[in-house]
Parts: C-alpha cells; sequence; structure tokens
C-alpha cells in the first residue's frame, strides 16, 4: 500500500509499508469529531469520561480494523488547552500509530490552527496528517486500495474574512461563498475517489445547546458543495445524521456535552470505500462512563426509592422540582441520592413568573452580533440576509480589535 502526502497541488507518493498490515482490498474510516478533550460541563470536568470514551474507541478500533481515523475538528475544547488535554490526546495519537493506522485530522472553530498543525511534517511520519492552516491551496492526502487511489481533502475550519484576502478577486460575503471558492480551486478529479474532512454548519443540520452557531445563517453551508466528494466527514454539529444524502455525514460527539443532548444516541461512523459511487455507511454505539439524564418532579417523588430504583444514579443528571417551595439545601439532599446531580432548577409558579426577567438576565450574556440579528427582526420583521449578517459580524469583529 501506499500514501501520499500532498507538499504541493499534486500529491507526492511515499511508500509507506510500515503503515498497513496488507494491502488494502478496500479503504475503510472512522470518522470522528468534536471530542472538545479538556471540557467543563456545568463546571463538572469531563477527562475522565473522555480517556474512558477514547479507550472505547480504540477497542472498535481493534475490532473494525480500518485503515485510516477521520477527526474533523474541535480536539479541544479551547484554543489554548490546559496540558492535561493536551496529554490524552497524544496519548491517542500514540496509540493509533501504535496500531499502525494513519490519522487524518483538522482544526475546529475550538480550536487553534497553529497548535493542530504544529510538528505536522514530522508526524506525517508516523502517519498522522493535520491540515495546516489554510493558505489559498488545498492539496490532498491519497491513499491506495485495490481499486485504485482515495484522495483526502482537509478543510480546516473556515471563516469569509481569510479567505477573501486570499482570493480578493472573488464575491466572497458568507461562508458558504468561503467554502465554495476555496472547493472549486481544489478542483477534486469527478473519476476518482474523493474524501472531504470538514468543520462548518450545513444547512440544514438539527443543532442543540452545545453548538457554537452564529445568528443569521451567515455560517450556513449548502450541502450540494459537497457532490464531488463520495463522502463528507463533518464536524461540528453534535447529534449523529447526514444532509440531503447518507454521504455528507456528521458523526456527532462522542460523549454528551449539554443536557440538550441527553436523548443522542452517540456512536462511532464506519465508512468502506469500495468501487466509485460505492459507499458502505454504518455505526458502532458508544456506552458512555456516565450517562446525562433529565429528571422532573416534586422533591418527595424524586427521592421515593420506588422511583430511583429505575435510574441509573451514577448518571449527570439535571433536575427540575417542580415544589411550590424551595426545598432547604435541596442540591446537597439530592446527592445523597444522585450522587452526579449536574443541575438543579424548579419549575413552579415563581419560576414561571421571573421568566421575563430571565430572558433580560440572558439578553446580557449574548454576543453583539446575536443582539444585532434580533433587533434587526424586531425592526424590520424579518432575519438579517446572510450578506448581512456577514457584513456586521465582520464590522463588529473590526471594531472589537481596535485598540
Amino acid at each position: 500500500s501506499i500514501l501520499a502526502f500532498s507538499l504541493g497541488r499534486r500529491p507526492f507518493l511515499l511508500p509507506s509499508y510500515s503503515f498497513f498490515r496488507k494491502e488494502l482490498p478496500a479503504v475503510k474510516l472512522i470518522h470522528l469529531s468534536d471530542l472538545h478533550l479538556g471540557k467543563r460541563v456545568n463546571e463538572i470536568p469531563m477527562l475522565d469520561d473522555q480517556k474512558y470514551i477514547l479507550a472505547q474507541i480504540l477497542q472498535i478500533a481493534d475490532a473494525e480494523q480500518p485503515d485510516s481515523v477521520l477527526i474533523a475538528g474541535d480536539i479541544w475544547d479551547k484554543p489554548v488547552p490546559g496540558a492535561d488535554a493536551v496529554a490524552v490526546f497524544d496519548e491517542f495519537l500514540v496509540q493509533l500509530a501504535k496500531r499502525r493506522l494513519s490519522v487524518l485530522l483538522i482544526p475546529g472553530n475550538h480550536d487553534s490552527p497553529e497548535r493542530v498543525s504544529f510538528g505536522g511534517r514530522l508526524m506525517a511520519q508516523s502517519g498522522v496528517y493535520s491540515a495546516r492552516p489554510y493558505d489559498g491551496t488545498l492539496t490532498p492526502v491519497a491513499l491506495q486500495d485495490s481499486f485504485g487511489s482515495v484522495f483526502f481533502y482537509l478543510l480546516p475550519h473556515l471563516k469569509p474574512l481569510p479567505v477573501r484576502r486570499l482570493f480578493p478577486e472573488e464575491p466572497i460575503e458568507s461562508t458558504n461563498d468561503a467554502v465554495r471558492t476555496v472547493l472549486a480551486h481544489a478542483a477534486p478529479n469527478p473519476a476518482e475517489r474523493n474524501v472531504l474532512v470538514a468543520h462548518q454548519f450545513v444547512t440544514g443540520a438539527a443543532a442543540c445547546d452545545s453548538e457554537e452557531l452564529s445568528v443569521g445563517g451567515s455560517d450556513n453551508v449548502d450541502a450540494s458543495l459537497f457532490a464531488p466528494f463520495d463522502y463528507a466527514a463533518l464536524g461540528h454539529i453534535h447529534n449523529p445524521q447526514h444532509i440531503l444524502r447518507p454521504e455528507v455525514r456528521y458523526c456527532g460527539t462522542p460523549l454528551k456535552y449539554s443536557f440538550s443532548e441527553a436523548k443522542h444516541e452517540k456512536s462511532v461512523t464506519v465508512v468502506e470505500l469500495l468501487e466509485k459511487g460505492n459507499t458502505i455507511i454504518r455505526t458502532v454505539a458508544l456506552h458512555p462512563l456516565h450517562d446525562m439524564l433529565e429528571i422532573r418532579g416534586s422533591y418527595n417523588e424524586i427521592t421515593a426509592k420506588s422511583f430511583y430504583d429505575r435510574l441509573d444514579r451514577e448518571a449527570y443528571l439535571h433536575v427540575t422540582l417542580t415544589d411550590e417551595e424551595d426545598i432547604p439545601d435541596a442540591i446537597g439532599k439530592l446527592r445523597t441520592v444522585y450522587h452526579n446531580l449536574m443541575k438543579l432548577d424548579y419549575d413552579n409558579c415563581r419560576t414561571r413568573s421571573s421568566a421575563d426577567f430571565s430572558q433580560s438576565v440572558r439578553t446580557e450574556q449574548k454576543k453583539p452580533a446575536e443582539l444585532l440579528a434580533e433587533f434587526y427582526r424586531e425592526q424590520n420583521g424579518q432575519a438579517l440576509l446572510p450578506q448581512q449578517a456577514a457584513f456586521a459580524e465582520e464590522l463588529i469583529e473590526k471594531i472589537w480589535d481596535t485598540p
């Protein structure tokens, strides 16, 4: 087998017999994204849960025997991750390399592209390929099997402004324009099998509270842009799903990162690329160290043995009490039964009457672009156009960056 690493517009073929155990009958992939290593949920660190689920993913890799692992962005939860989160990802990469698997990864909106690509040319010698910050070229990594070559295009998370600077002659007003321009210049060969790894919000995707999405749709990308690709391995949206066709897929997060994800079924996506036009996609379920559940009822109801015996008391819990009177030290008392209680609130006459006040408090926490979009909608009875939202966001960024 031969792995090709792109040093220019055309892939440069490197013999890499050490990476693979046999000649590949067909390329088999594991698609991951949004690890968010180092994340805290309701101020509770998730790193032990993340170590547990990464170990489970390695077990799946042992069972599935893939040829490559794709990681579609948001490796860490912030651009400057903590040392412990970096160490966890380092160990994960080492374990994948020991299994002679190639790894192809990109930065998401939570990552620093420079940090993700640091040491990339050295790590490529061990089969770990990271996308560089976009510089005007998008050249493929290629893998060969019995059907020919598969070309992998590693697209880091894009915003319009940097792409506009690289292509000043192009009419780039939105993220959709930026992605369209980048893919048009990449020009994948339609006769070959092509895979895109990207971290963007595709129009029509079902989002939840965990993702950072723009107001007004300025970050939306049309799924039709991915038509040249036999598989689009997407990251950014936490709920596993496909858009328009099965081959344009979000694999989702390996863990639940907010209670808006409580009903999600987390999984690993396994992809087999046979001959051109024949792609097999399936999922393998993931089972977390702690599940995430929401329960509601009066204090007496949810502390009754008949109630809690039916629940996983090790799960992370969001409890909503319906008592009209606050229970003294409710969170402390409930934690004697539910050790991993993350969040407690009330739903009663008092809380419902104070909803308007709570809304005004939440307004103070919103970003300027969100407030502008809401003001525009209220004044004009319609949402900002994507071009307007992109212009406003760019203008706000410039104002905020001005000393």
